[in-house]
């Protein structure tokens, strides 16, 4: 087939088009489900040629638009020559906004004088989509699979050449600028289009880099979705390829997907040049007037000195073509479906064909901890923030299941007897089409294989996890409770969230978890759960208090506290809840006996952890419970609340009256904005825990202020009054104050301890003390 015949030069881009292509993009992103994050440092997008690994087709619209938005540069781009053949409204287009054909004869030529002019070239240097992702060949080597040939090669060396050629003319600007050729400078000036030489000679000096960047996609998904039956049923039937790619592809884009563009370092494609390179560039310089002849030097060569340049060119854009695909494959963003898919390879490769399900999520969780120190590879965000894999050690986790859901559905794995079994159609070869619907599981581990770091990890905690140290693993789950606090302050830290009501706020007290190691141990533990609107600094005075006494203390953080207003609401008592029992799971490793004291909301918490009868807690102290309040208006929360709920369902505003002002005791401390969903959040817990009071046999101390301005004493009687405990004793403690376990009000600690010491007597324990 004869190749179509372009016009010798190609419009410039078209500005004003390019510029409402951004908007409509920014627009359509919004509306789109897929999440798009773009992670680079400011000096790795000044660079000139960057490269992206191909993995669905509607990408390739998406880089030149993220990178326009973060440096304002216009990108250029490269496209199949068959959206050129013929002249129609799509590539009228294409011309406009800087997309190129690939077999257009001047295609570097071009190119170069875009990046002479500041503009970026964006390239996918696979040249087609890699669906099985699989990008290491059987003797390590990095290689693709091409449908052109069926069979396998490395990446196109087109960037690195294209680099070393825009290098080359720069070299010449120099050696007219070092010259005073004043004539060919001006030919330069006129053929790149600046407006002056100084211009000229800042571009002849500005190093040229690629950028080689990975993009993840996460999860992938072969569900059929309405997009997908819509076309389906309209099209008159799909091929096999096109219905393949139009089931991923619209999954992509209709369902929370997420896309994570990770940029990395730069390679400098005359890094590999030695003395010999440029010695034959310095000779070959001079001659270079036009910015063809530099990509012509193998079909035009006109002296032995072009030809060898040439020669070298092409051996050393090899080298700079190693370079940047190892770039491109090890800036992947790792997520739990990678470790999953390549323990179960790694696995098979061993001859194991099952694992026990507790084992697995156990070795999952000690391999995101131990990559979590690894600064060498990139996790999601879903291994960086303990809300998503926290809960593996315990068997929940809502992202495997979802992995474990789908390769069930695909006949992949077998779930009996508490066992995961490998099937034999994992191992088996899938038609290039159709593998990223029927095998899930290899092209995540062929994703991950260049990462040898993650393999590594996976078989070493599987090795560990063997005799698992439990106090090693509490340890990790404490470390968890304080990342949960940094991703909940870095999630709630942005612009929408930075307005009035962030600098009313005036609490500034520490608020991270803690756990204190007496010097003097007495074996026994105390969990301490602070009120609503404060966070862990309401306790910590109170816990070195009881540290000093022997205790090993636990101060949890209830989610949603010690960071935004906004964070608080965003969060339910069920939420609440599970931070406590967290931190019981921590501490029970270290304390076979253990009391727990609450304050306020952290008081009816505490109720409702004894009401599950554990059989390490001996003793409950709960402290200004909150089941009446002071403000009658409180009863109107509800109301409020669904008032907010709606007003923010059917538009985007916030509600009604989202947040109450509080001021509150301790405004270093607490919350100075209450947000009306945790305030109806708490009448949920109250209506909770009223039913579950009788059940409760623990011993149990409550105490309570009898003029407290916020909590009704009535409170403490009710409570009091339906707990199931033959022991329990009910404490007043003279004052108008509401914080009365903080400030230690009326000796508050001293009838605590009474208490803690009558029960620890009939509880001997051995006394333990593993430094976390």
């Amino acid at each position: 087939m004869n190749s179509p015949i372009y016009p010798k030069d190609w419009p410039d881009i078209d500005q004003a088009l390019y510029l409402r292509s951004v908007k409509l993009f920014s627009a359509v992103k919004n509306l789109l489900s897929v999440k798009m994050e773009l992670y680079a440092d400011t000096k790795v997008l000044q660079g000139d040629i960057f490269l992206f690994n191909h993995f669905s087709r509607f990408e390739t619209f998406i880089p030149q638009f993220l990178i326009y938005e973060k440096t304002g540069a216009f990108s250029c781009a490269i496209a199949s020559g068959e959206f050129f053949k013929e002249k129609n409204i799509l590539s009228d287009y294409l011309q406009q906004v800087g997309v190129y054909p690939h077999d257009h004869p001047r295609l570097f030529a071009m190119l170069a004088g875009q990046i002479l002019r500041g503009r970026k070239v964006v390239i996918f240097p696979e040249g087609g989509m890699v669906k099985d992702r699989r990008v290491i060949d059987k003797t390590g080597e990095y290689s693709i699979y091409s449908r052109m040939t069926g069979n396998r090669r490395k990446l196109h060396t087109g960037p690195a050449v294209l680099g070393q050629g825009v290098e080359a003319i720069k070299s010449a600007i120099r050696h007219a600028f070092k010259e005073n050729r004043i004539e060919r400078l001006l030919g330069w000036q006129e053929q790149l289009q600046f407006d002056n030489l100084n211009e000229l000679l800042a571009a002849a000096h500005k190093p040229t880099l690629i950028v080689p960047a990975n993009i993840t996609f996460y999860p992938i998904r072969a569900s059929e979705n309405l997009l997908f039956k819509s076309i389906e049923m309209f099209s008159g039937g799909l091929s096999l390829r096109q219905s393949e790619e139009l089931l991923i592809e619209s999954n992509i884009l209709i369902k929370d997907t997420d896309m994570d563009i990770r940029m990395g370092r730069p390679v400098n494609p005359c890094c590999v040049w030695d003395w010999r390179t440029h010695f034959i560039m310095n000779k070959v310089a001079p001659d270079i007037q036009k910015l063809d002849q530099v990509f012509k030097l193998r079909s035009e060569a006109k002296n032995w000195k072009e030809r060898l340049l040439e020669h070298f060119f092409i051996e050393n854009a090899q080298c700079a073509r190693d370079q940047y695909m190892k770039e491109i494959y090890t800036n992947l963003t790792v997520n739990i479906s990678h470790l999953a898919s390549t323990f179960i390879m790694s696995m098979i490769g061993a001859k194991r064909r099952q694992i026990e399900k507790s084992r697995f999520y156990t070795v999952l969780y000690v391999a995101i901890k131990n990559l979590q120190k690894n600064t060498d590879i990139h996790l999601h965000r879903s291994l960086l923030n303990p809300d998503d894999y926290g809960g593996l050690p315990h068997g929940v986790s809502t992202r495997f299941d979802q992995f474990i859901c789908f390769a069930k559905a695909a006949e992949l794995i077998a779930e009996r007897e508490g066992c995961y079994h490998f099937l034999p159609t994992l191992c088996e070869d899938y038609d290039f089409d159709r593998i990223r619907l029927e095998n899930p599981i290899a092209v995540y581990n062929n994703e991950a294989a260049p990462l040898r770091t993650v393999r590594e990890a996976l078989l070493a905690a599987d090795e560990e996890s063997r005799t698992m140290n439990p106090y090693r693993l509490a340890a990790w789950q404490f470390e968890d409770e304080q990342l949960g606090l940094a991703f909940e302050r870095q999630t709630y830290d942005g612009a929408r969230h930075n307005g009035t009501m962030k600098q009313q706020e005036t609490a500034n007290a520490d608020p991270s978890p803690f756990f204190i190691q007496p010097t003097e141990p007495n074996g026994f533990g105390a969990l301490l759960i602070h009120g609503l609107l404060a966070s862990p600094a309401e306790l910590r005075e109170y816990g070195r208090y009881l540290a000093d006494q022997g205790y090993t203390v636990l101060g949890i953080r209830l989610k949603g506290h010690g960071t935004s207003p906004y964070a608080l609401r965003d969060v339910s008592c069920e939420q609440w809840f599970d931070s406590v029992q967290r931190g019981f799971n921590i501490l029970k490793i270290y304390c076979p006996r253990l009391f727990v004291i609450g304050f306020a909301t952290g008081g009816a918490l505490a109720l409702k952890l004894a009401a599950e009868k554990h059989p390490e807690i001996i003793g409950l102290v709960a402290v200004s419970v909150s089941i009446k309040f002071v403000n009658p208006a409180f009863m109107l929360v509800p109301l409020l609340y669904n008032a907010n709920v709606l007003v923010r369902w059917v538009s985007s505003l916030e509600g009604v009256k989202p947040f109450i002002e509080n001021p509150p005791e301790h405004p270093d401390i607490n919350y100075w904005n209450a947000p009306v969903r945790a305030l109806y959040e708490l009448r949920r817990l109250i209506h909770q825990l009223e039913t579950l009071l009788p059940s409760i046999e623990t011993p149990t101390l409550v105490m309570y202020a009898d003029q407290d301005p916020v909590v009704s004493p009535q409170s403490a009687e009710i409570v009091f009054n339906k707990l199931g405990a033959t022991h329990k004793k009910l404490r007043v403690i003279k004052s108008d104050r509401h914080g009365i376990l903080m400030e230690n009000i009326g000796n508050t600690w001293t009838m605590i301890d009474d208490f803690l010491i009558q029960y620890r007597q009939d509880h001997a324990v051995e006394v333990i003390n593993p430094q976390f």
